[in-house]
């Protein structure tokens, strides 16, 4: 069975990346067990034509176990990245390692972030498939708690929505999630 990858941050086992795209391939029906996951760890391992993820995955497509790549990556802010932050100079950059890697013809590439400011990471994309008050509920916790790293915000945002709404972790039926569920169904055509 020929398999497809999907590279994103943090590790291969257990992120909220691959948790969220582990249960939309479910929501879609799609074969779960067709992909390989490779955890690229910070975002900048993706911009390292030697990390190790891609020379295996080199000889994946070359032994024709693997036919197909997606990569996920967060836009995060130019501001506080001015090389690889923003939608655009994610896009840019990731393109650029792909074709580098001689991936293109197998690649593409969903970039995370709210898709009306083009800003942000995995906690702000799912913020802007929430209701406007559930998302008004979490932002005012946050605005009150005495959280202020930018780094404990993500996690500690994931966790009030999981715990504030455990039923509907996620709602793919919003239209936020057309882009990626499309990409998705691409991967495993």
């Amino acid at each position: 069975m020929v398999k497809v990858a999907i590279l994103h941050e943090g590790n291969a086992k257990n992120t909220y990346d691959n948790e969220l795209l582990k249960l939309l391939i479910q929501a879609l029906e799609l074969d779960g067990d067709r992909v390989v996951f490779f955890g690229m760890g910070a975002k900048s391992h993706f911009f390292k034509s030697e990390h190790p993820n891609y020379k295996e995955i080199k000889n994946h497509i070359e032994d024709e176990e693997v036919n197909k790549l997606l990569f996920v990556v967060d836009a995060d802010y130019e501001p506080n990245d001015k090389k690889y932050g923003g939608y655009q100079n994610t896009e840019n950059a990731l393109k650029n390692i792909i074709d580098k890697l001689g991936f293109t013809e197998y690649s593409d590439i969903y970039i995370v972030c709210d898709p009306e400011t083009k800003e942000g990471y995995l906690e702000s994309f799912i913020l802007s498939t929430i209701p406007e008050t559930h998302k008004n509920c979490i932002e005012d916790f946050l605005s009150c708690s005495e959280f202020k790293s930018k780094d404990n915000d993500k996690s500690i945002l994931n966790q009030i929505y999981k715990i504030g709404y455990p039923n509907k972790p996620y709602d793919f039926s919003h239209k936020n999630f057309n882009e990626l569920k499309r990409k998705l169904r691409n991967l495993f055509e």
